[in-house]
């Protein structure tokens, strides 16, 4: 008896068996004025931040703002961060989606957000060159031991990425330890744009 009920709910599509797919993936193209760079964001892993990042992008708020800074720390792995930098045009903060708990990693080309305190990430991002596991949520992370958090990787345009990383330096603009890190002059993102969006 119990085998035929459950043959007739399969057959009939019973919610209770039904399972609600993982968000695909959605790619985004940075227009720079170094180039192009299309990234992957991955919204079934990171839902939080990939929405965060999603929100900025389809209110424009990403077009006209710069890559400010390039971390380098050695020959081969580093950063490059961009974001807002007018605290008028910020969302609120959102919460933290650790490495530990999505299962993404900072590898490279991860495009992951930068934050002060959990919680407090919001508008700044940036993309890793090389990779860098002192970045994911660990003992080997300092601090909080939760890291950064990791939304996406770069899929077309890492050539453009290391470029921006590449670039010239002022030796003397930045505090602390970004001191000697800022793009000078900076590296501009004209549009970014949902690659499945119509051109307007």
């Amino acid at each position: 008896m119990i085998r035929i009920l459950l043959t007739l709910l399969l057959a009939l599509g019973a919610p209770a068996f039904a399972q609600t797919p993982p968000a695909a993936p959605v790619r985004v193209v940075l227009t720079t004025s170094a180039g192009p760079i299309t990234l992957e964001l991955d919204p079934a892993r990171a839902p939080v931040t990939t929405a965060n990042f999603l929100r900025y992008l389809d209110q424009r708020k990403w077009d006209g703002v710069d890559f400010y800074r390039a971390m380098r720390m050695g020959e081969n792995s580093g950063l490059v961060q961009g974001g807002i930098r007018d605290a008028r045009r910020l969302n609120p903060p959102i919460a933290h989606e650790p490495t530990s708990q999505t299962g993404l990693a900072h590898v490279d080309g991860a495009i992951s957000m930068a934050r002060l305190a959990p919680g407090t990430a919001r508008a700044d991002f940036f993309i890793t060159v090389g990779a860098v596991p002192g970045f994911d949520a660990g003992p080997r992370a300092g601090g909080d031991l939760l890291g950064f958090a990791v939304f996406g990787r770069v899929v077309e345009g890492m050539e453009v990425v290391r470029r921006i990383w590449t670039a010239p330096t002022s030796p003397t603009e930045g505090e602390g330890v970004m001191r000697g890190q800022m793009l000078q002059p900076r590296i501009r993102i004209l549009t970014a744009r949902r690659a499945t969006a119509r051109p307007n």
